[in-house]
């Protein structure tokens, strides 16, 4: 099992520029900070994406050295990186002009990934999007969105159940329609799962959406509870059971593992507040 963060390093310092040639440099040091923690899995920024999608696919051509030894890295340290999209990236948007934009920040991640030379398993993990008042016209309009994608997008793409609208055993039916491959949410599934599946149950429902031979990856968290603004700070901020907790705590992390024994293996991206600190 591979334990990876998204995003934000708290043990380096931050990107600083947002110019394409900073976002590469940025990322191998990045790279080698996974190596010398032994982390083997990780989320890349969306940053990148958007200072690609200004110059693309120029920009990859204009960094093809940078991007080769970058892609020698990911092989010798055997990373897996994935993206995460904002939610405005929507394939069932009820506005032709969100899908469009969708479609191409997909395009960019998906020719990242591409560019890196990595395997199936690293993927780009969506959100269903909404229902706009019609659930099952909703998971029609993704499914049929998601078909017409190009290839190369479409075997990148997987999909999340989230915690107020598409409950794991709605984007299963998705799956069950374009074949997707579903990434479990812990939290997300405790705060909405209106079927009452079982943890176990739902996460073995996910795992088996995976092709053979791809390690399936579920994202975990513990909700947060402490209040913030203690101390000298005048507002106090009651937390939310939705939101992501700076760490994840350990005994629940063992429980979740202890109830997925003789269930097949996955990668965990432990999504806190505190990135690779949480981590290690």
């Amino acid at each position: 099992m591979r334990l990876g963060f998204p995003d934000r390093v708290y043990g380096l310092p931050t990107a600083g520029a947002a110019s394409l040639g900073a976002q590469w440099a940025h990322l191998r040091d990045v790279f080698c900070y996974l190596e010398s923690r032994r982390i083997r899995m990780y989320r890349l920024s969306t940053r990148l994406v958007d200072a690609l999608a200004e110059e693309w696919p120029a920009g990859l051509a204009a960094h093809r050295g940078e991007i080769d030894l970058l892609a020698a890295a990911c092989a010798a340290q055997g990373l897996r990186l994935s993206f995460h999209p904002h939610t405005a990236v929507a394939l069932n948007a009820a506005h032709e002009e969100q899908v469009h934009r969708s479609v191409g920040a997909l395009v960019v991640m998906a020719g990242v990934l591409d560019a890196l030379s990595l395997p199936a398993e690293c993927v780009i993990v969506l959100h269903a999007g909404g229902v706009y008042g019609n659930p099952a016209a909703a998971r029609e309009r993704f499914v049929r969105r998601y078909e017409a994608l190009p290839l190369a997008v479409r075997r990148r793409l997987a999909l999340e159940n989230d915690d107020r609208i598409y409950a794991l055993a709605d984007v299963r039916r998705i799956h069950d329609a374009c074949g997707i491959p579903l990434v479990f949410d812990n939290l997300h599934h405790r705060v909405h799962n209106p079927e009452g599946l079982p943890m176990r149950e739902a996460l073995a429902l996910a795992l088996d959406t995976w092709p053979s031979g791809v390690t399936p990856k579920v994202h975990f968290a513990s909700p947060r509870t402490e209040a913030r603004g203690l101390g000298t700070a005048s507002r106090l901020v009651v937390p939310r059971w939705t939101e992501h907790s700076d760490f994840a705590n350990p005994f629940e992390f063992a429980e979740f593992l202890e109830g997925a024994a003789g269930l097949p293996a996955f990668d965990v991206m432990l999504e806190a507040k505190a990135r690779d600190l949480a981590l290690l």
